[in-house]
């Protein structure tokens, strides 16, 4: 096991470097234009090159970005071009705004999912009917206009939760509740959509195996059966499932961020993006290769301990 984690994280390491590479590459075109926009649409070649030369980016991409590799393992990402910020503290502050909507977010689509899904395939009947409403409502409307629809009904009419903004929890944790309760809304209506179908259709072939049927015949509870041996064998499919859900989630984060007003991470990425802030989108590229090579390594160790057949050494 410790050397299948090892060779994960090389493989994670060899990701990152290639990635980060392209990046590099593809923004070192962009350069002179960066110049052009922090002097201003007045700028002189003059004044444009003598920027570019005092911010190394007249030299060969090659050197530039080895010497920015070197910054980065020591932990110094370079600072904004905009902000004079660091960009490794100001990225973790972000990541830590975007983490703290998306991980309540994910755990209470895993527990809605799993009952509902656990329910509708062990019942049927109305139950199995209702979570294929849900999932087919989840999958029909638009996570943007659910966004729309509740902060006019929750924010605007009733005045219930604030339309946009951010609270940190270690200033007002009522304040930090009030401040992610729609943005959570969002995305767990979205994640329970399509989780709730993966377990549902799990949960209904597990339960037509031949062991169930055995274990029936010996008056083996129905609830024993479907927590302790159905439940368990579709743990592993779902943990994938739940994997790739946190990464949308974490993509879907550009897009909430920016309707709610939250200063997170895919915010900062955004604007990020429209400025050309080079040492800004590299960091973020880092911590983002990073938090999905993490989260995967996760999952396949989640599913060796669930099943033991899918184990590695």
């Amino acid at each position: 096991m410790l050397s299948y984690v090892l060779r994960r994280l090389t493989a994670g390491l060899v990701l990152l470097l290639l990635v980060t590479f392209i990046t590099f590459l593809m923004l070192s075109t962009s350069f002179e234009d960066v110049a052009l926009t922090i002097l201003g649409p007045s700028a002189t070649p003059e004044a444009t090159e003598a920027l570019m030369a005092v911010r190394g980016w007249d030299r060969p991409v090659l050197e530039q970005y080895f010497e920015w590799v070197s910054n980065a393992v020591r932990g110094d990402f370079g600072a904004s071009v905009f902000t004079s910020l660091p960009v490794g503290p100001s990225v973790v502050q972000r990541l830590a705004v975007t983490l703290s909507i998306i991980v309540p977010a994910l755990l209470i689509t895993v527990v809605l999912s799993t009952v509902l899904g656990v329910w509708a395939a062990s019942r049927g009947g109305a139950i199995d009917r209702l979570a294929q409403g849900i999932s087919l409502i989840g999958y029909v409307v638009p996570g943007l206009l659910l966004a729309i629809v509740l902060v006019v009904v929750l924010a605007v009419r009733l005045d219930l939760l604030p339309a946009t903004g951010f609270t940190p929890a270690t200033e007002s944790l009522s304040g930090w509740l009030r401040s992610i309760t729609i943005p959570v809304t969002v995305l767990v209506i979205g994640g329970v959509a399509s989780l709730t179908a993966q377990i549902r259709g799990r949960m209904i072939d597990e339960l037509r195996r031949d062991y169930v049927r055995t274990l029936r015949t010996r008056g083996t509870s129905t609830l024993s059966i479907v927590i302790k041996h159905a439940l368990r064998n579709a743990g592993s499919p779902a943990l994938t499932v739940m994997s790739l859900e946190f990464i949308q989630m974490f993509g879907a984060s550009l897009i909430i961020e920016n309707v709610f007003g939250l200063p997170g991470y895919g915010s900062y990425a955004f604007n990020a993006s429209l400025q050309g802030d080079i040492p800004v989108i590299l960091g973020i590229v880092v911590f983002g290769v990073l938090l999905v090579t993490v989260v995967n390594l996760t999952t396949d160790l989640a599913n060796g301990w669930l099943n033991p057949k899918a184990r590695v050494h």
